[in-house]
């Protein structure tokens, strides 16, 4: 994490063995303004894409994770630059970043449209998402996928517990994981808000070439949104494992993109919502 991204305040610790002044650590949460630019009839165009309250730290993979996971671009290749503009404030902070397309490159605004309408609250169906977001992705059709035992499964939010620092310096924090087959963590990405941290992920993932992701496991902090489900099936995720619960729409998408879904991983157990065939149970593990 940035080292901007803890703050210390000032709090009154109140306990039953009496109260004292303290300071304690929270997460910082700032707005990131992500502004697209690119090139259409020979004039430059710049764009306000989108405002996110985000946690510092990792904001060019923000921003490209953001812009991948969104349709509105198919790879990094299409990304010439992306980097904050240091635009002047009351607080002089550097929380603008424009991500600059390759000539020639147009990007797919109206998946930008089609996501942010589905994904407030304005009574799209959950059927109408989803279709959307099939004519959008470009791993639907995943092949390579691998099975996993329940055994690898259970030891890894200990493993993402480990290496969580911002959430252990404030409790209040969101993580995003990829682990290979083996349980060996990859790479991790904290932030406030858990669409974030997944976008950052994905942006690093986008960045290192290595999606579609069908050889790794997606390990979220906390429950698995629709959305969160969302962009791991725009990065062709295989496998997701949630610390939470899911969503009745997470489920619908993860079964309609045949994407293992499992929640409330926590100890020993955890819930499978689908691709069951995908997970290698302990004998005698399922009862009735």
């Amino acid at each position: 994490m940035d080292d901007n991204s803890i703050k210390h305040f000032p709090v009154i610790k109140v306990m039953e063995a009496g109260n004292r002044n303290t300071s304690d650590m929270l997460a910082v949460e700032e707005p990131l303004e992500i502004r697209l630019k690119y090139m259409a009839d020979g004039q430059p165009i710049v764009k306000n894409i989108s405002v996110t309250m985000r946690t510092p730290g990792n904001d060019a993979e923000l921003a490209t994770g953001f812009l991948f996971t969104e349709g509105i671009v198919k790879d990094y290749s299409d990304i010439a630059s992306a980097g904050h503009l240091y635009i002047a404030c009351s607080e002089n902070k550097h929380n603008t970043i424009q991500v600059e397309l390759q000539e020639g490159v147009s990007p797919s605004l109206q998946s930008a449209e089609r996501n942010f309408y589905s994904t407030s609250s304005c009574g799209v169906c959950g059927k109408g998402s989803i279709d959307a977001i099939r004519t959008t992705s470009i791993y639907t059709h995943k092949t390579d996928c691998f099975t996993t035992d329940a055994e690898l499964l259970y030891g890894l939010p200990e493993v993402l517990r480990y290496y969580q620092t911002a959430f252990a310096s404030t409790g209040g924090i969101h993580a995003s994981a990829l682990f290979n087959a083996k349980g060996e963590l990859i790479m991790i990405r904290e932030d406030v808000g858990r669409h974030n941290a997944l976008d950052k992920l994905i942006g690093a993932a986008l960045k290192e070439g290595w999606l579609p992701l069908t050889d790794k496991i997606l390990l979220l902090s906390g429950r698995a949104s629709f959305e969160l489900v969302q962009k791991a099936a725009m990065a062709g995720v295989c496998t997701i494992a949630a610390v939470g619960a899911p969503s009745s729409l997470a489920v619908e998408l993860a079964e309609e993109f045949n994407i293992t879904l499992a929640g409330f991983l926590r100890g020993r157990r955890f819930n499978i919502y689908s691709g069951a065939n995908r997970i290698i149970l302990p004998t005698n593990e399922v009862t009735y």
